[in-house]
């Protein structure tokens, strides 16, 4: 004879069905949730708790069977091995780094504050990284920080537009200080002319020393050629004429 095994679905009854669509509404809407044990903290430290994480996150106390079924239709996974005990979700809307912090802190002094894990963007985080993104700086802080270097950006943008704009008001501060000294700048006209630079005189070149002396020579030496051609000529008529006459005589 076959036995049948037959699966039980988990069902859920008229009455605890808000509830379940309540808890998925929270999980699908929250950018982050942080689930935890509360066994322990007092009424008034609940309080606490939820002032420390502030009006972006919400802070429930919740039954696992019901939290399984509303992550389910939530298409979450990874969550069912955290839902055991008492069981605290932090549904958070803001900024997940802020309430990993306050649920940091809050545990720091509060050491019934025990942190299971959690989900985030659809991924189901641990204990431990729960803590390493408690370590990270808040997005105020990362704002903070974008907005100082934008604003160094914009300081250098305003400096460079500002650089040609200086160096054209002393332009024209250069310009109408000379207008007021020369009018006929404004006139359209390239100003007054600076006076010509004066000629330096012409000095006529004196004679080289020597010149005169040399000319002196060479004239001496002309007329020296002259007597001595004279002087060479009646030479040569005085012995012509000298031989002419022993001729006749003879």
């Amino acid at each position: 004879m076959t036995s049948v095994v037959e699966h039980k679905r988990e069902t859920v009854r008229p009455d605890k069905g808000e509830a379940v669509a309540e808890l998925t509404e929270s999980f699908t809407s929250a950018s982050a949730a942080v689930l935890t044990e509360y066994r322990g903290l007092t009424v008034k430290q609940l309080k606490e708790l939820r002032q420390a994480l502030g009006a972006d996150t919400t802070y429930a106390v919740v039954k696992n069977t019901l939290t399984k079924i509303a992550a389910g239709n939530a298409g979450l996974e990874g969550l069912d091995d955290l839902l055991a005990g008492p069981t605290a979700v932090a549904f958070v809307s803001g900024d997940p780094v802020s309430a990993a912090k306050a649920l940091r802190d809050f545990a720091k002094a509060h050491p019934a504050l025990v942190v299971k894990g959690g989900v985030m963007d659809g991924k189901a985080l641990s204990a431990d990284e729960i803590k390493k993104l408690a370590d990270l700086e808040s997005r105020e802080v990362l704002l903070a920080k974008l907005a100082g270097a934008m604003k160094a950006s914009l300081t250098q943008a305003v400096y460079l537009f500002a650089a040609p704009l200086s160096q054209a008001a002393r332009a024209v501060g250069a310009l109408e200080a000379k207008a007021q000294q020369d009018p006929s700048v404004l006139a359209g006209g390239a100003g007054t002319p600076a006076p010509a630079a004066e000629e330096a005189p012409v000095v006529e070149d004196e004679p080289v020393a020597g010149t005169a002396a040399g000319a002196e020579t060479a004239e001496a030496v002309d007329t020296s050629a002259d007597t001595s051609a004279e002087t060479s000529t009646d030479e040569s008529t005085e012995t012509s004429t000298e031989t002419s006459t022993e001729s006749t005589s003879e």
